[in-house]
């Protein structure tokens, strides 16, 4: 499979940027998949205008693997989306491994109707970057790639200037989600894929949960090595833990920044988001404790609207940190604006209700 053969308007999609939310995983108190919930999780990002759906992720957790989970969550997730969805959504599958394992998920999200793999790295560190490089050409021979930079604190290693320029050069790559947490890497990535020649063909997306609106906001400078000429790069969408939740104010906050003309002035206001989103993410990520909180943060957001009932999570040791929930209970008073609560509790109902779309969305 081919960039090509992604359905035109949900390559128009990727290419464009959109909220790519990294979908959780809805378990019931025994730790089992609740398929109501997990579906009504789906419904509810299609119906707060998300672009698509990541499966497979960080934050659907790895363990899904390790206990058969993998190809019933990513099917649950491809079904509802064309069974749920208005119009055309893109469907990213998370896979990970090395190689003959990732190969193995690539060969599952493609029959599944999946339209690109983000292709996680972590599992190759210690490896030299031509193996790596090795690894990704032979994952895009059967399915477009999303290229994954990582932080080395949730299990990423840092790869150079070089690897990033050849990554981009390889045919089949559509996208990089870069997540180092680092804005010299993150400027490097940039650079690496404009030196490339890529810059009109891969799309980048952002994943530095500490910077998500400004890296949506800012225009990147990339000049030629004489200094001569330049291009202004922009990145479009995100792909994001972060955008699992409060996902309607998400997608407006997204329409408002692609709204803004190249070259034009920022709003203030606008500009003033970036630090309002990162406190809201200093608590839901628990940033403050090195993210060990971050999945059953997101799950603890969404157990307080209704659309999951508890933040188990496959791991019994993955929990809260202390003082989380406090942090939680805090940016819902700062920033009332910045949750949907309203908007699901008028359709939660339908989501989880077995008889599709049965009432019309409320807005």
């Amino acid at each position: 499979m081919m960039i090509d053969d992604i359905p035109d308007q949900a390559l128009a999609l990727l290419r464009k940027g959109t909220v790519l939310p990294a979908h959780p995983l809805a378990l019931d108190a025994k730790r089992t998949l609740d398929r109501q919930r997990q579906r009504a999780l789906t419904r509810y990002f299609m119906d707060a205008g998300a672009g698509g759906v990541a499966v497979g992720v960080h934050t659907t957790q790895f363990a899904i693997r390790e206990v058969g989970l993998y190809e019933p969550v990513l099917a649950l997730a491809a079904d509802t989306v064309r069974d749920w969805a208005d119009g055309p959504r893109a469907l990213v599958a998370g896979v990970t491994g090395r190689t003959e394992q990732a190969l193995s998920e690539t060969r599952i999200a493609r029959a599944l109707g999946y339209h690109a793999v983000l292709v996680n790295l972590a599992k190759l560190k210690g490896a030299s970057e031509e193996e790596v490089l090795e690894h990704c050409r032979t994952i895009a021979a059967q399915m477009p790639v999303i290229g994954f930079a990582l932080l080395p604190q949730v299990g990423g290693f840092h790869l150079s200037y070089d690897f990033w320029r050849r990554f981009a050069r390889i045919e089949n790559v559509l996208a990089i989600k870069m997540a180092p947490f680092d804005r010299y890497r993150t400027l490097e990535i940039v650079r690496a894929v404009h030196d490339a020649g890529a810059g009109d063909r891969v799309t980048l997306y952002t994943g530095n949960d500490d910077h998500i609106v400004l890296d949506l906001l800012q225009p990147f400078v990339v000049r030629s090595a004489d200094g001569r000429s330049q291009v202004r790069a922009r990145i479009r969408g995100g792909l994001l833990g972060h955008w699992s939740v409060w996902v309607k104010p998400a997608v407006a906050l997204l329409d408002r920044i692609h709204a803004v003309p190249d070259g034009a002035a920022m709003p203030e206001d606008l500009l003033a988001l970036d630090s309002i989103v990162t406190d809201c993410n200093l608590a839901i990520y628990d940033a403050l404790n090195d993210l060990r909180g971050c999945i059953p943060g997101c799950l603890e957001v969404l157990r307080r609207q209704g659309l999951v009932e508890g933040t188990w999570c496959l791991d019994p040791g993955e929990v809260m940190s202390h003082g989380q929930a406090e942090q939680i209970d805090r940016v819902y008073r700062q920033y009332p604006e910045m949750n949907d609560d309203a908007f699901v509790r008028a359709n939660l109902e339908r989501w989880l209700s077995d008889a599709g779309k049965s009432r019309a969305l409320v807005a």
